[in-house]
């Protein structure tokens, strides 16, 4: 089993790259070689078939390199041969592991390069390769590793293509039914790269409807626009046969339709032994000329025009992915600018780790700052409108979340709440620690309390002390509403830090921030607001009740006040017999008279007639009295007689006067000392440059210190983002070109395009359209080069201008115009 080296000639893969892209080419190949396509899939020619299809033959006659056919010999790997133009002549064999192996088999293989300066040594270099990969002739049959053949030499263009293992139709004695479908997957995994242009190779020897890789192909590229047809060993079928007129058919694009049509090659018979690929090219010429084959365009037919369509293909399909590749390498570098914006600057050493650090803490406290200050300028706030954004707001939360404390405190602080009207008022929250009680029923056990405290006090007074124990079980749900307070601002807060350092922070060092430094002082914190809420409440639990807010008398006043004036109002009610008393002036009236007459204003004597205690009043001749003195005994009498209930009422006016000032000083109390001195006042600390500038030199490398991991990682999206964006340049270099123009006069001809329109998403044509039309007759004909300045591609049918590029001569001539028609629709056999 020899491999064979053959040289090129400028008649074989010269043709398939003109000079005028000649760059571009060399640029896709340069980014291969750099290992973009480890990272996107580039556009390339991949060679596919049944096993013994005659794949590898086809293999050779693009390339020009021999490699193993014998009939009893297949391709038990992915074979990529990478032909380069360099002044120096050699070759290089690497393997490529598959993702599926193991690390460690990744490594091992990843290390196989070997580099020849002849070609002698090249089927030894190959069999150390499949050595490598486990691959013998009866141990392990197939492998989806990729062997990997880089050629150059002064007469090399730049061409990527790919060699796939054979289909297997069933299992053998050397293929097992785990190779056949590993074999199906390689090829299937290259075939549904949208950028490859498949070559599906189908034998004559064997009916074309039975043979894998029709079907596989049309999976994946169900409309054929990138797949090229090949038949293989026409010579095999009888001459005149019902056969031979079906592969005829098959070769015309009339039994299975591609967009890019089908070629016919003629493989030399691998049984004479030694050949050449002069000799090769005289016997197919002869076959075609001859017989049913005569009657095939020149242009499908052969070895030479193959190279002329896959040169066209080949280019336009880079052009036509240009836009859609740019935006892909665009894609996966703001992912990479991403994972290393997470992963920080590189920190080695002590010094970097710690002057991270502190960078870390003053751009933490910035945001904090902005954040209690209530400037929410940053970014980093987002929109109010989000909830992201409000929970980032730390002073519009804290303001909130006071505002809520004191009105769930007014409404729920009090042990027992005095009924309005004899029914508890539903309409508000209430706590399950509330005691719904009546004011009668609070008096009774005001009075029940004065009897078994009684001290020294004279009768109708209570001993003071008796206000401390009626507040202090009136102000029992405070500490239980107030401890939920400083939770929910807790809670709110280390939302808040959490999301401050994140911002600061990449992700590698977020983590071990906050466990090491953040979560331990914010826990303190809360202890601290803890602490100090149980000193604001001792004084209301445990001390005597003080104060010197004047609130206290006038509260107090205005309670006697209220008491007195209801008093006195039903009383007035009852003697002038009125439904109730609503202004300062009223107009009285009897019961008895009636109510739709306006009485008349009382008149007003010149002093109140106290010797007759009679106030008289005329109304429409009718005279009225009123006996004053009877109705000051009334008022008199309406004092109360019990001296129990009296100093019971006065308690109970005491106590809620006091509870009223002290619940304010109580929430003012939680919301300036609990909340913005011990929590807010604190949290810039929580990160400081003092802090970091104290810190060990351990605790900075556990913090900031990069693990094996992130190193790998950093090292590794770093090389992947100088690729990709050396990547991007070089495609940005040539958005603007556009492929393979031939003009031709015939129509027919015309419409023969060989055009891979495989990105569907990607180039739709406008201004500089691709046009790449198929070679004309004679397949000697060096094609012409240009662009299509406007207009819609030949592909949709529309009339386009040309800019023609004609050779240029000594003096360099301008080039020529000229503008054609295209056909309306395409034919249904382009082909």
């Amino acid at each position: 089993m020899k491999m064979v080296f053959r040289q090129f000639s400028t008649s074989s893969l010269e043709a398939l790259c003109a000079e005028e892209h000649l760059e571009l080419l060399d640029s896709v190949d340069t980014l291969r070689s750099q290992g973009i396509s480890h990272y996107i899939s580039l556009p390339q020619i991949i060679v596919c078939g049944d096993q013994s299809s005659g794949k590898s033959s086809v293999l050779e006659a693009i390339s020009g390199v021999s490699f193993p056919v014998k009939s009893n010999l297949c391709t038990r790997f992915p074979t990529e041969l990478v032909l380069r133009k360099s002044s120096h002549i050699g070759v290089k064999v690497s393997i490529v592991p598959h993702r599926s192996r193991s690390h460690v088999e990744q490594d091992a293989l990843s290390r196989f390069h070997e580099e020849l300066e002849s070609f002698e040594g090249l089927p030894t270099l190959i069999e150390n390769a499949k050595a490598a990969m486990g691959i013998f002739t009866h141990g392990k049959a197939f492998s989806n590793d990729l062997l990997r053949v880089e050629v150059s030499g002064p007469d090399r263009p730049h061409l990527t293509i790919v060699d796939l293992p054979g289909l297997i139709h069933s299992e053998t004695k050397l293929q097992s039914a785990a190779d056949v479908s590993l074999v199906q997957d390689v090829v299937q995994s290259y075939m549904k790269e949208p950028r490859s242009i498949i070559l599906a190779v189908v034998s004559a020897k064997n009916d074309f409807a039975n043979q894998i890789v029709l079907r596989l192909a049309r999976q994946a590229d169900p409309a054929g626009h990138r797949t090229l047809g090949v038949i293989t060993k026409p010579d095999t079928l009888v001459e005149g046969s019902e056969s031979e007129r079906q592969f005829v058919l098959l070769a015309k694009n009339e039994e299975v339709t591609f967009r890019l049509g089908w070629h016919v090659l003629k493989n030399m018979d691998t049984e004479k032994g030694n050949y050449n690929l002069s000799v090769r090219g005289e016997e197919e010429a002869e076959f075609f000329s001859r017989g049913i084959w005569e009657d095939l365009p020149r242009s499908h037919v052969g070895i030479d025009t193959l190279r002329q369509r896959l040169s066209k293909l080949l280019l336009g399909q880079i052009a036509a992915e240009l836009p859609s590749l740019i935006d892909e390498i665009q894609s996966k570098m703001d992912l990479c600018a991403k994972g290393l914006e997470n992963l920080g600057e590189p920190r080695a050493t002590l010094k970097e780790q710690r002057s991270y650090l502190l960078h870390i803490s003053q751009c933490f406290q910035t945001l904090v700052r902005s954040g209690l200050d209530g400037s929410y300028n940053s970014s980093f706030f987002e929109s109010a409108h989000s909830e992201n954004g409000y929970h980032k707001r730390m002073r519009a939360v804290i303001q909130n979340l006071n505002e809520d404390f004191a009105q769930h405190i007014n409404e729920n602080g009090h042990y027992r709440d005095i009924l309005n009207g004899g029914q508890p008022d539903w309409s508000r929250s209430s706590s399950a620690e509330q005691l719904f009680v009546s004011h009668e029923e609070y008096l009774q056990h005001i009075e029940r309390l004065l009897r078994r405290t009684r001290g020294r006090e004279l009768p109708g007074t209570f001993n003071p002390m008796i206000v401390n124990d009626l507040f202090k079980e009136q102000s029992q749900p405070w500490q239980r509403i107030a401890n939920a307070h400083v939770t929910k601002v807790w809670e709110a807060t280390k939302i808040f830090i959490y999301a401050a350092v994140a911002e600061v922070s990449d992700m590698a060092t977020l983590g071990a921030l906050l466990k090491d430094v953040v979560e331990p002082a914010l826990s303190d914190l809360l202890r601290s607001m803890e602490a100090r809420l149980t000193e604001l409440l001792e004084p209301h639990q445990a001390g005597h009740a003080i104060t010197y807010n004047h609130s206290f008398t006038e509260d107090l006043q205005k309670a006697r006040r209220d008491i007195m004036e209801s008093r006195f109002s039903n009383v007035l009610t009852n003697f002038f017999e009125v439904p109730q008393i609503t202004t300062s002036t009223n107009t009285y009236y009897n019961s008895n008279d009636n109510y739709n007459e306006q009485p008349e204003q009382p008149e007003q004597p010149d002093q109140p007639c106290y010797d007759d205690y009679y106030y008289s009043n005329k109304k429409k001749n009718k005279k009225r009295d009123f006996d004053l003195r009877k109705l000051l005994d009334s008022l008199l009498k309406s004092s109360e007689t019990d001296m129990i209930r009296y100093a019971a009422r006065e308690a109970l006016d005491c106590t809620l006067a006091y509870y009223k000032v002290a619940l304010k000083r109580f929430i003012d109390g939680v919301a300036t000392d609990v909340v913005e001195t011990t929590l807010t006042k604190s949290l810039n600390q929580l990160l400081s440059p003092i802090l970091v500038h104290h810190m060990s030199d351990t605790s900075v490398s556990r913090i900031a210190g990069e693990s094996k991991e992130n190193r790998d990682l950093r090292e590794q999206l770093s090389k992947k983002l100088e690729i990709l964006e050396s990547g991007s340049r070089t495609c940005r270099k040539f958005v603007n070109i556009q492929g393979i123009v031939t003009p031709s006069s015939d129509t027919q001809q015309t419409s023969d395009l060989d055009v891979p329109v495989g990105n569907q998403g990607g180039y739709q044509g406008g201004q500089n359209n691709l046009a790449v039309l198929s070679p004309s007759e004679d397949p000697a004909a060096e094609p012409e080069v240009g662009y299509v300045d406007s207009g819609l591609s030949p592909v949709e049918g529309k009339k386009t201008t040309e800019t023609v590029m004609r050779g240029k001569g000594k003096k360099g001539k301008k080039s020529k115009k000229k503008t054609s028609s295209m056909p309306s629709e395409q034919p249904a056999n382009p082909f």
